[in-house]
């Protein structure tokens, strides 16, 4: 069984460890920035999403955990900004770590997620998904995420 808890203290440097290095990569492909440049960007964008570390006020982050045999088995990462006000969630990072992929645990991550916010009185869930990024946007589309839009940009 699929479940979230919130991160704890002395796993939020592996989270941001991770993240910085997954977002930079895809800044380098995606927005064609030097490897150095991405990097730089990445690490910037964190430290201001992240200001109090994990105790941002409206910035979550959740483990993802497989509960089986009365363990737990931490399987990847939420980090959703909640807008408390327009009750909906903005899906910055999902991440299913690489061995546990393909098994079904996305989708019943996600779905465990939607259960959270529902019980939370949350009306909408959004996210961004790479261009390039198939198995996330086949994931998102058989959850019932629709397209609401195209980002571009072009380097000056």
């Amino acid at each position: 069984m699929i479940a979230l808890r919130p991160i704890h203290k002395d796993e939020f440097s592996a989270f941001l460890d991770y993240f910085i290095q997954d977002y930079a990569a895809e800044i380098t492909v995606n927005y064609r920035l030097s490897e150095q440049d991405a990097l730089t960007q990445a690490t910037r964008d964190a430290e201001q999403s992240f200001p109090q570390a994990e105790q941002t006020p409206d910035q979550i982050v959740l483990c993802i955990t497989l509960q089986q045999d009365g363990s737990e088995q931490h399987i990847g990462y939420f980090w959703y900004k909640a807008d408390t006000v327009l009750k909906s969630a903005y899906i910055n990072d999902f991440y299913i770590f690489e061995r546990f992929r393909r098994q079904g645990y996305g989708s019943a991550a996600m779905k465990a997620l939607e259960q959270k916010l529902r019980a939370e009185e949350f009306m909408q869930l959004k996210l961004r998904v790479a261009e390039g990024n198939q198995q996330a946007r086949q994931l998102y589309s058989a959850n019932g995420f629709c397209v609401t839009g195209i980002n571009m940009n072009k380097l000056l």
